[in-house]
């Protein structure tokens, strides 16, 4: 399920919801200040739902990754591979002109991958007084 949802995930960020090359390459270094001046500009709070929690919920099932992957158990470990990948990924956004280079998003997004690794972490305690009863 993975190699199909990380498919999924870089359709969305170089395809879809309607994307078009851009005429520039274009980036945002300020760290949270271009997301801040998104929602501060932004008429429809749908449209920030949809791109701020976006760029943290869809990234949350990477923290899952230790579950498939033993490597990725240790937080450490999958923090660094999951950075290093989505830095990348937004470098490549830049150099196709199919995106925006943005560290927000390499912000909002090992966010999400840390929120799911503190879930899969509650959900192993949980489950593990069960298994041991």
């Amino acid at each position: 399920m993975i190699v199909p949802y990380t498919l999924f995930l870089l359709y969305l960020m170089f395809l879809g919801m309607g994307r078009t090359q851009y005429d520039d390459n274009l980036i945002r270094v300020e760290p949270i200040l271009a997301t801040l001046n998104f929602i501060e500009n932004t008429i429809r709070w749908s449209d920030i739902i949809k791109i701020v929690l976006g760029n943290v919920v869809m990234f949350i099932p990477f923290g899952f990754l230790g579950w498939v992957f033993p490597r990725f158990t240790d937080l450490k470990n999958n923090l660094f591979v999951f950075i290093s990948a989505i830095t990348i990924v937004e470098a490549l956004q830049y150099f196709t002109r199919l995106g925006i280079f943005e560290v927000d998003d390499i912000i909002l997004n090992t966010f999400g991958v840390f929120l799911g690794w503190q879930l899969r972490k509650m959900l192993e305690i949980s489950f593990s007084q069960y298994i041991s009863e």
